[in-house]
């Protein structure tokens, strides 16, 4: 990305944040790239700029002004951004990404400075090529694209979801080195079914009801044809669609273009692994663990039909697979004589008598393993919690749902009530836990170790498709990055710290797979993993001059 390829100068310059440098310009930078008299005299290095990054950042009062401030240095210099975040990652995430960035959506029209990626409107039928090419950065490889019906567990935010997209994105260059010129944040914006959003005078969305119907589902076409158009190497993510669209979208496109859905796929990969790792704490095998499921939409389908993946791996038949997964959606356990179950929750529907509410799965179960995704604060009570302990030596209780606000449980609670026996896991961070002088770490069971990686696999293979087989490899390699050290501290996931390590091998998984199913042209290198160390940015200035 050198400046001389752009011809770009002086103040157009400073005001491009994938060039800028700011006071780190050197004297002969400045006077050959008209910067003289546009900047402070003192010229500074990266590392002195991260200092007064992390001294003004640190010294915000809320998480929100935090947020601000690090969306409001990405959005004048991308290398420092993401030289701060990647050296502070276990700082940073929880600012950029989960559980902030839920609360920077709800109060997206509020907090607005500029512009990031492309918004698409149902008003833009027919033009949508000439919308993309609108992007200045031509060779863009991931895309991140939602409409705004399901943003985390806060529901239908509308236009105000695009914080996920970009903050999913940032992500995928923090965890894994997708060069941010590389990266597209995009909002299909068909409405929202919000009304106090609708009638908000700082919604910066279209105020009307959600487009649904063949209207909505021509948008989607004309968009996914304009992306292969004018982006053919791309990858599509589909990110925070309700339920209905989320299946849809992915069976209607995962064999026609490179897509997945995070929250069905990438949801699942994270949550197999961290399963993988309990059962090394637990003692009880993958292939005999009986899992019940809190919620039955994307998230917790996509975990059961991934977890039927890996015991069909081990031999287990389809039929005795599914059978090992049970789910409790609103109206009770999901069984066979139930009449109102959509699609695809008929897959999991078991022979089983009818039983009503959470507690009573538990009892009729006896599950080894409670997975919560259903956007329910504090669904997992004292009552399921102690019963999941009573029936397990040491219970599995995953409270995955986001942000923080929505989960099923804490993780004070899970070890307090269990006597610190839980293997527990959260879709958001929680602190360390000190009961009885031992220290229990949470897991975080977040997509961003699975997501990026698999990203950056893809890119670097320039695969033609994105399978499920790639999710389940990603998961094996996640799981087997989990040392004896973290199990001891109850963690089934490595340290966020060592994230670009664990998206470097799941990259190399995935990209394997891909050459050995015939799913890219290129030719398979002879170091894979030198082509992985190849593809991923380093946040680092370059000399202009």
């Amino acid at each position: 990305m050198k400046n001389y390829r752009h011809g770009k100068r002086g103040a157009d310059l400073l005001h491009d944040p994938l060039l800028n440098k700011g006071t780190a310009f050197t004297d002969n930078e400045r006077s050959v790239l008209g910067l003289r008299g546009l900047l402070p005299p003192r010229i500074h290095t990266q590392a002195e700029q991260v200092t007064r990054v992390l001294e003004s950042f640190r010294r915000k009062t809320t998480d929100l002004e935090k947020y601000i401030y690090l969306i409001s240095l990405q959005e004048r210099n991308e290398t420092l951004f993401y030289r701060v975040v990647m050296d502070h990652l276990d700082e940073m995430m929880p600012i950029i990404y989960t559980p902030t960035v839920g609360q920077a959506c709800q109060r997206w029209g509020y907090i607005f400075r500029r512009s990031r990626g492309l918004y698409i409107t149902a008003a833009d039928r027919g033009r949508i090529v000439q919308l993309l090419r609108n992007w200045p950065y031509p060779d863009v490889r991931m895309i991140v694209v939602t409409d705004g019906e399901r943003i985390l567990g806060l529901g239908d935010l509308g236009a105000n979801g695009m914080g996920i997209p970009v903050g999913k994105l940032s992500l995928y260059t923090a965890c894994a080195g997708v060069h941010p010129a590389q990266c597209l944040p995009v909002m299909i914006d068909v409405g929202t079914n919000n009304e106090p959003l609708r009638n908000d005078p700082l919604y910066l969305g279209t105020p009307a009801p959600r487009l649904r119907g063949p209207k909505y589902d021509e948008l989607l076409e004309e968009f996914v044809q304009a992306v292969h158009q004018m982006f053919p190497q791309a990858c599509l993510q589909f990110e925070d669609f309700g339920n209905a669209n989320a299946f849809a979208l992915l069976h209607r496109y995962e064999d026609r273009v490179c897509c997945f859905n995070d929250d069905i796929q990438g949801t699942a990969s994270v949550t197999l692994a961290g399963l993988c790792s309990a059962a090394r704490l637990s003692g009880v095998k993958l292939r005999d663990m009986r899992i019940l499921f809190y919620g039955a939409g994307e998230a917790g389908i996509g975990i059961g039909d991934l977890v039927v993946d890996a015991l069909k791996a081990e031999g287990i038949g389809e039929p005795a697979a599914r059978r090992q997964c049970w789910f409790v959606d609103s109206k009770g356990l999901v069984v066979q004589s139930r009449t109102d179950l959509v699609s695809h929750k008929l897959r999991f529907a078991h022979e089983h008598p009818p039983v009503q509410d959470l507690g009573a799965a538990i009892e009729a179960i006896k599950p080894h393993a409670l997975i919560g995704v259903s956007g329910m604060a504090a669904a997992f009570t004292e009552d399921v919690v102690r019963a999941m302990g009573r029936i397990n030596p040491r219970p599995v209780v995953f409270a995955l749902s986001n942000p923080t606000s929505k989960a099923e449980c804490t993780a004070e609670q899970a070890y307090t009530w269990t006597g610190g026996r839980a293997i527990f896991a959260s879709g958001s961070p929680f602190a360390p836990v000190t009961l009885d002088g031992q220290v229990h770490v949470p897991g975080q069971g977040n997509n961003a170790y699975i997501f990026p990686g698999v990203g950056l696999g893809i890119l670097a293979s320039q695969s033609t498709r994105v399978t499920n087989e790639m999710f389940l490899v990603a998961a094996q390699t996640l799981a087997g990055l989990v040392t004896p050290k973290d199990l001891a501290q109850g963690r089934v996931y490595p340290e966020l710290a060592r994230i670009r390590e664990v998206s470097a091998a799941i990259a190399i998984a995935v990209a394997g797979n891909a050459f050995d199913r015939g799913l890219t042209r290129q030719i398979r290198p002879d170091d894979l993993a030198g082509l992985i160390r190849e593809c991923m940015y380093q946040p680092d200035y370059e000399n202009y001059v």
